[in-house]
């Protein structure tokens, strides 16, 4: 890289490690040969040269407009709030496109910053983001599972399938027969789990589960697969749905059929979002226990940090059913009185 930018190698690692030593042009030469000849950085050989930055990095989606829950940015709050608590602070990293984006963006930032450690979200099957960060020796905590069955990788994640399964044991009590399912599209390991629960549910009581809608997590794809299982020939009398966004387009469609939620149709949401209480009726939902994910990631990351021996962190919490009006029959309107 030296040769390549036409400088020493102290001045490259000055660069790397130390750039307020470097003029701003030298620096731009040696990135863009840092760039062209795909250098990647080992964090944890930076560490025992440099003292630790005491920096978390973590990549956030923004919250999109049709979707009612405001999950991640809860999660973000506590996270800082806990990281902060253990003597770390949180850099959020950018990134618009997909998972090789993502990756180039943890690069540039281990580039040019000095990253003790990553936290992920939203974690998949043959991951990439894990495999980079392994190849460049950092240390990183996820919020989400390893879905290939990897115990070498730290995690804290919420049992989905708990949660899911839970809310139709609770429909079920309330004397309903017909329940489906509106939920991910079949890509979305998280859905799937989240799938899995009310199958069991259903099966458990000898339950039918022809009801069931894959569609992306908005309130019109909720609107939309309501009015076609109540379209069916047997249809639904109570919905499960993998998120509050999507049962927030349930309760769409029964107002725009003249029904009641709850009363006519019982619905169920994920994730207690603030819309879930100010609905009327209110939305039967499950809250997650986000203070302790937070929690437990920086408790994780830390434990990496120090070096501990024992087998990475693994933390499975299960979700709180919260129930409101629109999974309850509701009082019965009073007969006239003469």
């Amino acid at each position: 890289m030296a040769q390549r930018a036409g400088v020493s190698a102290q001045s490259v690692s000055n660069a790397l490690n130390n750039p307020e030593r470097v003029a701003p042009q030298t620096r731009e030469r040696i990135l863009a040969a840092v760039e062209e000849l795909g250098y990647e950085p080992n964090l944890s050989a930076r560490a025992l040269r440099n003292r630790s930055s005491s920096l978390i990095a973590f990549k956030m989606r923004p919250s999109r407009p049709d979707k009612a829950s405001l999950l991640m940015d809860d999660f973000l709050y506590v996270l800082n709030a806990s990281a902060v608590e253990a003597g770390y602070h949180l850099i959020l990293c950018h990134a618009e496109g997909g998972p090789a984006d993502e990756i180039k963006a943890y690069r540039d930032l281990l580039t040019k910053t000095s990253i003790d450690a990553f936290i992920l979200a939203e974690t998949h099957h043959n991951d990439d983001r894990v495999a980079a960060l392994r190849s460049w020796g950092v240390p990183f905590a996820s919020f989400g599972r390893s879905w290939d069955g990897d115990d070498s990788m730290a995690w804290v994640d919420v049992d989905g399938r708990a949660g899911t399964r839970a809310a139709t044991a609770h429909v079920a009590a309330q004397g309903h027969r017909r329940i489906g399912h509106i939920g991910w599209l079949p890509e979305s390991e998280l859905g799937q789990e989240r799938r899995e629960g009310w199958l069991e549910a259903c099966r458990e009581r000898d339950l039918e589960t022809d009801l069931q809608a894959a569609v992306v997590d908005s309130l019109e794809a909720g609107r939309q697969a309501t009015h076609r299982m109540l379209d069916a020939a047997n249809p639904a009398t109570a919905l499960v749905c993998a998120s509050d966004t999507l049962a927030l387009g349930v309760m769409r469609a029964l107002h725009e059929r003249g029904l009641r939620p709850g009363a006519d149709i019982a619905i169920t949401g994920y994730d207690d979002s603030p819309t879930a209480a100010l609905v009327s009726p209110g939305l039967t939902t499950l809250r997650q226990p986000i203070d302790e994910v937070g929690r437990q990631l920086i408790q994780a990351v830390d434990n990496l940090m120090a070096g501990d021996p024992r087998e990475p962190q693994h933390v499975l919490l299960e979700p709180e059913l919260v129930v409101r009006g629109s999974s309850l029959p509701g009082p019965r309107t009073a007969a006239p009185t003469s």
